[in-house]
């Protein structure tokens, strides 16, 4: 099975692909329009600070941010976003979609927003967490109970 075997990054990159097909020859309502569409620089720069910060936060605390080894951490981050996210990275990715499905300027693009989410919750979170509990037993338990998987 595929799970946990593909990047997010490499997730992200395929479904910004298909935004693009999808926004090009399925149309739908095209609807935002300047100066609105400048909110994708928000979101862009909402997801670079979101990457970024939460690779920090791991380089800091000596673990590894490697989303197909998560059993190869030794430890959990809890300090700066993860206080209200377990993944902000994976929101980051998600960031970096909004901001491409506003640029291409359609609503189409944006049916395959939820269809993201459901793939990385699928494919990469839940079998990140099910090997994060087997590591960290108790203490990742209580992590996911304390804070919510995206927001």
């Amino acid at each position: 099975m595929l799970k946990n075997k593909i990047p997010p990054p490499v997730y992200m990159l395929i479904f910004a692909v298909l935004m693009y097909y999808l926004a090009k020859y399925l149309p739908i309502a095209q609807f935002i329009d300047a100066p609105i569409n400048k909110l994708a620089y928000v979101f862009a720069g909402a997801a670079l600070l979101l990457d970024f910060s939460a690779l920090f936060l791991f380089f800091r605390s000596k673990t590894t941010p490697n989303p197909i080894k998560p059993e190869n951490a030794n430890k959990i981050v809890t300090s700066g976003m993860y206080r209200y996210t377990r993944n902000p990275m994976y929101l980051g990715l998600f960031f970096w979609l909004v901001a491409w499905a506003i640029h291409l300027a359609v609503v189409s693009p944006f049916l395959l927003l939820p269809v993201f989410i459901w793939v990385l919750n699928t494919m990469q979170i839940a079998p990140e967490e099910q090997a994060l509990e087997k590591k960290f037993g108790d203490s990742y338990l209580d992590y996911k109970q304390r804070v919510r998987r995206w927001i």
